[in-house]
């Protein structure tokens, strides 16, 4: 790997090998690696188990792997560097907020953060429409906690953001709002990796797709790959899904994914993408290690 990419990346996992102690069966991870750099959205996705919430409480320091390591910014997170955990923040999928008010709660928080900002933090709330005179936070419904908690987390300005299920409890407008806030907030030094099975909310604010099963990673593309090598058709025929990679029945015909092999371009569409890797992996695979061929 040159030093060019290497500069580019803000965080290496690098054979980690983990397991919960108190349960009797297979380890998580491994041997699992995933190089991630910097300036771009990821989806991370995989069946429920497959350790996305895992992984990403490994990458935050907050568990502790049994072999391997991960370093983000060149520094192992298991050594728990305020210098590290400053530039890391996690929105959880499921939390608690204290009784207090936004203020407070900010002001406390906030300095934790060397690059807080109250002022963005009113900016982010005024996405979502959250009036920020909030006398206890937790008075409020999940749903704009979630807010309120995404509203923090950006204007911590971390280069590295985790967030897990960060749609879940959210209405359709709040998805929307949410979509609007991630694209606002995107720079070239900020990395963030969504977890989430709610593809529909993020599959036009991602650039990056993993998805992984437990050890295996069965698909690292960007996008712009993505829809270079592959083909998504909503409307197909059954002639049509004879020759596809994968095919599900839908109201208007068939969901496709086929090979690209013109010019022309397709819209991703992520959840027939995610269902097309788990079950014909090795002809996925196969087509995207062929890229440089």
């Amino acid at each position: 790997m040159n030093e060019t990419l290497n500069d580019n990346l803000i965080m290496q996992v690098n054979r980690l090998a983990f397991s919960y102690g108190w349960l009797k069966q297979k380890p998580v991870f491994t041997d699992f690696s995933l190089s991630v750099e910097r300036g771009k959205v990821y989806g991370l996705l995989g069946l429920n188990g497959a350790g996305k919430s895992t992984l990403m409480y490994l990458m935050a320091g907050l568990l502790t792997p049994k072999a391997g390591e991960i370093t983000v910014g060149g520094n192992n997170v298991r050594h728990r560097l305020p210098s590290t955990l400053s530039n890391i923040y996690v929105v959880p999928e499921e939390f608690m907020l204290p009784h207090m008010s936004l203020r407070e709660f900010a002001t406390l928080n906030g300095a934790l953060y060397p690059r807080f900002s109250y002022d963005d933090m009113l900016h982010n709330l005024a996405i979502f429409d959250i009036d920020p005179n909030i006398k206890s936070l937790s008075s409020l419904s999940m749903g704009q906690k979630k807010k309120v908690l995404m509203s923090f987390a950006f204007a911590t300005h971390t280069d590295l953001m985790l967030m897990d299920e960060p749609t879940n409890g959210l209405d359709i407008p709040g998805k929307s709002q949410f979509r609007r806030l991630v694209a606002s907030q995107m720079s070239d030094d900020r990395t963030i990796i969504i977890s989430t099975h709610q593809v529909h909310d993020i599959d036009r604010c991602i650039d990056h797709v993993v998805i992984i099963d437990h050890s295996n990673v069965l698909l690292d593309e960007s996008v712009a790959s993505i829809t270079t090598k592959l083909r998504f058709v909503e409307n197909g025929t059954a002639a049509d899904a004879d020759a596809a990679i994968y095919s599900q029945p839908s109201v208007m015909g068939y969901s496709l994914v086929l090979p690209n092999t013109g010019d022309d371009e397709t819209e991703l569409n992520l959840e027939t993408l995610f269902n097309a890797t788990l079950a014909n992996s090795e002809r996925i695979t196969a087509i995207f290690n062929s890229k440089n061929a």
